[in-house]
């Protein structure tokens, strides 16, 4: 059956379309939202997938250039990889959805969205994270929803609700918060150094939105949902558990996993293990259910050892911060380097200047972002982990960390105007044991400094863990977790910021949502302890960027000219620039506007080659000394180049004080001259002297 839903949401009407399309899967929602158009659809499979311990759960966020008026490129002409923009949107709606499913359910779903039409108010990002839980919760697939999701902007101070892509990229804040009908589940956001009180009341300005949404959700689901299918449990049985905690007491777990050495409580955890596969071989259905069954009570030792007891697996206050360590210009010859520890958690990031010629170009759905010119790339070897695995290249997970960190940075970076550079920094993982991404946020930060970019301020991240009990003001925050409190605690908190404000927030939890005390909470701790951060380790690195680029890195001399005269620059074909090019070795990028980039390394070479481009742009002065080349000999004088496609004429009888009969007498093509202008002759045209330059 077909039923059309609809409500206004932030000045626009949201419309929901269910039983229109799609009805093989198990829920889909038909979305329009002004003009911009999402199927999104969610299926099951029938029975669980065997041999897993985890949920399998994947989410899509398909970008059909149609939807924006584009062909795609390439010799396939047709949509390949998912776009980076795709790949983050699908982390956001996976985020706040895969706690409300049951952590026994082992059943394969695949939510998808297709984004069809694209209308420049309407983001499609949010119809699509709209559309993924109205297609869940109409569904038959096991879920405690509603949840609904809200973005936010802000210029001037002044919040919006759902901008547009413009208000989107111009404001300050750019802000998408997920909640249920209690508590908000997913914090993401990249601001303008925010100061915390504003950017906690414009989450609970979005939270409030939500609500609106939710009950719009309920009636849907009330009309048209279906019943829930029963499912297979997972669940390990507690006769297990009983037998496992007789064999190995609550004591020697608590003194297994108390070590600040993840490999060590690797050890441990190991040992025991393997006596408890001992134990239970004659049992194949335990054996079977031991691995996870022992990362369970694992688990559970932790938590209750930090929420009953205060007591960190490392020994650490709850607030303590892990050991510290900084440095830069660890990697010779590149032009911006450093290394940020803390804990078993390392970070080397090298930063790489080029011309803006050399900035990212983008193939996506937005029209007007076509280029980035800041791209922070963040790398995860199996290495670091202590792992074998061969590399793929990067992941939905490395992708997501690159870009908090690039998020992070981006609004102290100076301006094109200020510092005419693309930039590139890529953070390797040397090791890791939780929060990677926050250290490769500071080490980023400190290698920019490094290689002389002049950024606002300081840059630092830190994440904030949380353990739950059974009531809502049952709970612990931890600041800084590493990899054990991360997997077995409820929340990673990251947030990053100067000492003005923030700069970025990643939220990811495994419960169904925070209070407002924790967020609270969690956002004041990350505040103290990144400025720890700063003032007790960066700063006794590098304290403020470095007045120059490295020596290793291109310089950069910008130049105005006049529009009407980036032809003559270019020339035909590209003639003339390319000529100055390969004469000076420089690299040349021309704007619209007439602003030009000469980079190179070699100081005179850049020098001679403004020096060529404010001769083609300028107009001949009477009286004024030129250096030229003779490019052509003719019966009545030579002609002069000056620059590629600038030329002048010197007659025969302005070649010597003395009479000549020939001009190979005194010249031949090649020759290098000095010329004095002698300004228009009668016809117009500008005469130059040989002889009265000397």
């Amino acid at each position: 059956m077909y039923k059309s839903f609809s409500m206004e949401l932030a000045g626009r009407t949201l419309t929901v379309d269910i039983g229109r399309v799609a009805a093989q899967a198990n829920g889909a929602a038909f979305m329009h939202y002004g003009d911009t158009v999402v199927l999104s659809t969610a299926t099951a499979s029938q029975k669980p997938r065997d041999g897993i311990d985890f949920f399998p759960l994947s989410v899509e966020f398909e970008e059909k250039l149609y939807a924006a008026g584009k062909i795609p490129g390439g010799f396939n002409r047709r949509e390949g990889r998912a776009s980076e923009n795709a790949i983050l949107t699908s982390r956001v709606i996976d985020r706040p959805m895969r706690p409300l499913f049951p952590k026994d359910y082992r059943n394969d779903v695949t939510i998808n969205n297709m984004v069809m039409s694209v209308d420049p108010t309407c983001r499609p990002e949010l119809v699509g994270m709209l559309g993924s839980a109205i297609a869940t919760c109409i569904s038959d697939i096991p879920f405690d929803g509603p949840c609904a999701m809200t973005q936010v902007g802000m210029i001037n101070g002044e919040f919006i609700i759902n901008p547009t892509q413009e208000e989107w990229k111009s404001g300050d804040l750019n802000l998408t918060v997920a909640s249920t009908r209690e508590k908000v589940i997913m914090i993401e956001a990249g601001a303008n150094e925010i100061p915390e009180a504003k950017m906690i009341e414009a989450i609970y300005k979005a939270h409030e939105i939500n609500q609106t949404i939710i009950a719009f959700i309920d009636n849907i689901v009330k009309e048209v949902g279906k019943t829930k299918h029963e499912y297979t449990s997972c669940a390990i049985p507690e006769e297990l558990f009983a037998e496992i905690k007789r064999l190995v007491p609550p004591e020697e777990m608590e003194e297994a996993v108390f070590t600040d050495e993840k490999q060590k409580r690797e050890e441990n955890m190991r040992v025991i293990t393997e006596r408890l596969e001992e134990a239970f071989a004659e049992n194949e259905e335990w054996l079977a259910l031991l691995g996870e069954a022992v990362y369970q009570y694992e688990k559970k030792t932790v938590r209750k050892m930090i929420l009953k007891d205060h007591k960190r697996p490392d020994g650490r206050e709850i607030t303590q911060i892990r050991p510290l360590a900084a440095e830069v210009d660890i990697i010779p010859r590149v032009h911006g380097s450093s290394m940020f520890t803390r804990g078993q958690t390392q970070i080397c990031d090298v930063c790489t200047l080029a011309p803006l010629s050399e900035m990212q170009k983008l193939d996506g759905l937005d029209e007007n972002e076509v280029s980035k010119r800041y791209m922070h790339h963040y790398n995860f070897p199996a290495y670091s982990v202590g792992e074998t695995k061969v590399s793929r290249g990067p992941g939905r997970r490395e992708i997501g960390h690159g870009a908090l960190a690039e998020r992070a940075l981006v609004p102290v970076l100076p301006t094109e105007e200020e510092f005419p550079y693309a930039i590139r920094c890529v953070s390797e993982t040397f090791e890791s044991n939780g929060s990677t991404s926050m250290a490769s946020t500071c080490a980023s930060c400190m290698s920019l400094m490094a290689a002389g970019v002049p950024i606002k301020r300081m840059v630092a991240g830190i994440s904030c863990g949380l353990v739950t009990g059974e009531t809502d003001d049952d709970f612990v925050l931890l600041t800084d977790i590493q990899g054990l409190e991360d997997f077995f605690g409820d929340m990673d908190f990251k947030v990053t910021g100067t000492t003005e404000g923030i700069t970025a927030i990643q939220m990811d939890i495994k419960i169904h949502g925070l209070t407002r005390p924790i967020v609270e909470g969690a956002i004041a701790r990350c505040r103290e302890a990144r400025l720890f951060i700063m003032d007790n380790c960066m700063k006794k690195a590098i304290d403020a960027p470095r007045p120059e680029v490295n020596a290793y890195a291109p310089k950069i001399v910008q130049i105005q000219i006049d529009p009407a005269k980036i032809g003559d620059v270019v020339g035909q074909r590209g003639k003339t620039i390319n000529a100055i090019i390969d004469s000076t070795g420089v690299k040349i990028d021309i704007t619209d506007d007439g602003a030009v980039s000469v980079c190179g390394t070699d100081a005179a070479m850049m020098n001679e080659a403004i020096r060529i481009i404010n001769l083609i742009v300028s107009e001949f002065e009477e009286g004024t000394i030129y250096e030229g080349k003779v490019v052509s000999i003719k019966d009545f004088g030579a002609f002069i180049e000056f620059a590629p496609g600038k030329e002048g004429m010197v007659h025969i009888s302005k070649i010597a004080n003395e009479r000549i009969n020939h001009v190979e007498d005194v010249l031949t093509l090649g020759d290098k001259v000095r010329c004095k202008c002698l300004g228009k002759d009668k016809m117009g045209r500008v005469s130059f002297s040989i002889k009265d330059a000397k």
